[in-house]
């Protein structure tokens, strides 16, 4: 009996709006994945030449990374009360999708080096009636990104909408950048 080839592992698209600005990225800085999960935005900038710090609680879904040049993994519980991880680095690019955990907005804003970019989507209040997140502590108050960013960084795209494709959602999205 011949041997089944071995398909590659699919992992999720980015987002559409972290690929849209993933180009206001400064070329080769090192973008950090908050919460990456799949690692599927650190996998897109690794891919477009940055080198990427992976951040979760459970990084097996990004262990097939560890060991390349360029990649950093970083296992941690952010929410055990313990100090931010990364205390006194920055990045040029920090990316956030899906996740919210209110204390971490001042370490987050804090690791966007000068010229460097803030990508952070997540769901808001509204969302209960589509499905999880329902509980209110995952879910933005309106312009809470707005309020979360400034004044330290320029925003420069602000989103606060109910979408429905491809799936209902109601999410809060901010593109903000350090001035260099």
């Amino acid at each position: 009996m011949a041997a089944e080839a071995l398909s590659p592992v699919s992992h999720p698209d980015p987002a559409p709006w972290v690929a849209r600005f993933a180009p206001m990225v400064p070329a080769g800085g090192t973008v950090l994945d908050v919460a990456c999960g799949t690692g599927r935005h650190a996998r897109m900038f690794r891919d477009r030449g940055h080198p990427v710090v992976a951040l979760d609680r459970d990084v097996v879904r990004v262990s097939d990374m560890a060991g390349e040049a360029d990649v950093e993994i970083v296992a941690r519980d952010l929410e055990n009360g313990r100090p931010w991880p990364l205390e006194g680095r920055t990045f040029a690019g920090v990316v956030v999708v899906n996740y919210l955990y209110r204390p971490l907005f001042p370490a987050l804003v804090a690791s966007v080096a000068p010229g460097g970019v803030l990508i952070y989507e997540t769901f808001a209040v509204g969302n209960e009636r589509f499905g999880k997140p329902r509980n209110p502590d995952f879910l933005l108050h309106r312009e809470e990104l707005l309020i979360a960013v400034r004044p330290e960084l320029q925003v420069m795209a602000y989103e606060d909408l109910e979408e429905h494709v491809p799936t209902p959602a109601v999410k809060q999205r901010v593109v903000a950048v350090r001035p260099a």
